[in-house]
């Protein structure tokens, strides 16, 4: 995981982090700016996102029990498909493993332990749609599921809480929340706050991000 962080931090400090004079959708003031969608679309910075995000829910307690992974368009779309994605080539380089060993008949080949979990996607629609299903949620929707959910940027935690609470309207059970990115202004204590017990991970904070950008200057 280590590696991928590293690689991961350095794209998105130099994509994805700016410096100057902004005004966030939340209507605060900020002397930088993080679009982690320049990262998250970049073909490496895609990979490596979901592959951190896929290692993160598999450090979690419950992870054999995680069914899918979700957030608010259009921020969280390409975390959650690149997500799904690399749980999907996890299985794919299990079975390859154990098909391998099969052929040669390697007896003493190492277990590779059980099989990984496929994580489906979903999106979560800011408004229901007004045509065909009506449906706010699309994608894997299976009342009961356990579920994990994503976002790029966390500020005051609006956007992650709007899914959180569509998702639960839905049936499904919030296991988790991740963020890319947390700005450290009052998010992770607002989506605490919406789901008590359920824990919060961010993968960098706005401060290691800025000293990254910082670097990268040097």
């Amino acid at each position: 995981m280590t590696n991928n962080r590293t690689a991961l931090l350095h794209l998105i400090a130099t994509h994805s982090f700016k410096l100057g004079d902004f005004t966030l959708a939340s209507g605060q003031k900020s002397d930088y700016y993080i679009d982690c969608r320049i990262t998250t679309l970049h073909a490496e910075g895609g990979r490596l996102s979901g592959l951190l995000f896929y290692e993160m829910i598999q450090s979690l307690p419950n992870a054999a029990s995680i069914a899918a992974v979700g957030g608010l368009t259009m921020g969280a779309d390409p975390l959650v498909s690149n997500t799904a994605s690399a749980s999907a080539w996890a299985l794919a380089d299990h079975n390859e493993i154990l098909e391998l060993s099969t052929q040669l008949d390697l007896e003493s080949e190492p277990d590779p332990g059980p099989a990984p979990t496929l994580i489906h996607g979903f999106l979560v629609r800011k408004d229901g749609k007004t045509h065909g299903t009506g449906r706010r949620i699309e994608g894997f929707l299976k009342p009961g599921a356990q579920v994990v959910i994503v976002d790029d940027v966390c500020t005051t935690g609006g956007s992650t809480i709007t899914a959180i609470e569509a998702t639960r309207e839905a049936g499904m059970t919030v296991a988790a929340v991740l963020c890319l990115v947390d700005r450290e202004q009052g998010g992770r204590a607002h989506i605490e706050a919406a789901v008590p017990g359920v824990p919060f991970l961010a993968a960098f904070t706005a401060t290691q991000v800025r000293a990254a950008h910082i670097a990268n200057q040097k």
